[in-house]
């Protein structure tokens, strides 16, 4: 098939049709991103094309002639076509390389992620992941307005309206350097002189201080900050200063505990701080595919951590 000469260019019939849907040159042209000029010139050369006069144009604006009217409609499904012509061939893209974008909290991030995406490269070799980062609440954020397929978060609760899957319970634990005095104490700390003491504070949205908030709060309004931090490092270099305690995950201060660069305070009993690591996605969308498996292996392999004998 050959197509005639005379045959418009889908890009400015699309321009056309905006013409009639918005009743004015200026207003398809800001619609189509280029200036009124520009979308005058790309009509008046579709009409010596065509050989038909489209527009009738005046000193108060452009408007459809009979014969411009008469181009949009038959050029509507044409341009659905066009459309679905270029949804197809994404699609095919798509299926041509698997992708799979999921956003987690710092501490999965950095510390479980890894162990579960080797497991999914055995059974989606081909698969791209894009991973991001933030902090839990911005990533339920991200879930609820489906800006990511899948995500991951630390905390006390599961995110409200949105499904989720526990992965696994998380320890935390108060850590000080050495030349804090809690370092050589021996007697537990209650969990009203730790509600009390100004602590190492992740930021607000964190899961770590949901978590240490939530467990603190029943024992009385916890103390002001000593200082607030973005990041787990931040606060495990302070917390070596000796400058204050902090709470943090086992995870990620096991080896300074077994180096000495930190010291683990012991709690007193009635004072338990952990959080569950979940898996979240939008309860419209649940995972499929290769976000299905990961979540599957995830649970999986932390299942066998913690049965892991210690």
């Amino acid at each position: 098939m050959t197509l005639p000469p005379g045959t418009p260019d889908l890009e400015v019939l699309d321009l056309l049709v905006s013409v009639a849907e918005l009743g004015s040159l200026g207003a398809a042209a800001r619609r189509h991103g280029i200036s009124q000029p520009a979308a005058g010139m790309r009509i008046k050369a579709l009409e010596r094309r065509m050989q038909v006069r489209l527009l009738d144009r005046g000193p108060t604006g452009s408007a459809l002639t009979d014969a411009g009217h008469a181009v949009v409609e038959l050029g509507r499904p044409v341009l659905a076509a066009a459309l679905e012509l270029a949804e197809g061939i994404a699609a095919l893209h798509r299926v041509a390389r698997a992708s799979l974008r999921i956003l987690a909290s710092t501490t999965i991030a950095d510390h479980r992620i890894p162990h579960w995406l080797n497991a999914l490269r055995k059974i989606h070799p081909e698969l791209a992941v894009e991973l991001d980062v933030a902090n839990s609440r911005q990533v339920t954020v991200a879930v609820r307005d489906r800006e990511t397929e899948l995500g991951f978060v630390e905390g006390p609760h599961p995110p409200a309206g949105l499904g989720s899957r526990v992965l696994v319970a998380d320890e935390l634990v108060v850590v000080v350097g050495r030349a804090h005095p809690w370092a050589t104490r021996r007697r537990p700390v209650t969990p009203r002189e730790l509600a009390d003491t100004p602590l190492l504070w992740r930021e607000k949205g964190s899961g770590t201080r949901d978590t240490v908030w939530e467990a603190l709060e029943i024992h009385g309004a916890p103390a002001q900050p000593a200082a607030e931090f973005g990041s787990a490092a931040a606060i495990l270099t302070t917390a070596r200063s000796g400058a204050a305690p902090a709470v943090v995950s086992r995870l990620i201060v096991a080896h300074e505990l077994r180096a000495g660069t930190l010291h683990e305070v012991p709690l007193a009993d009635g004072l338990t701080l952990t959080r569950k690591f979940r898996a979240i996605w939008h309860r419209r969308t649940p995972p499929t595919g290769p976000a299905e498996d990961l979540v599957e292996l995830a649970a999986r392999i932390e299942q066998a951590r913690t049965n892991r004998p210690r």
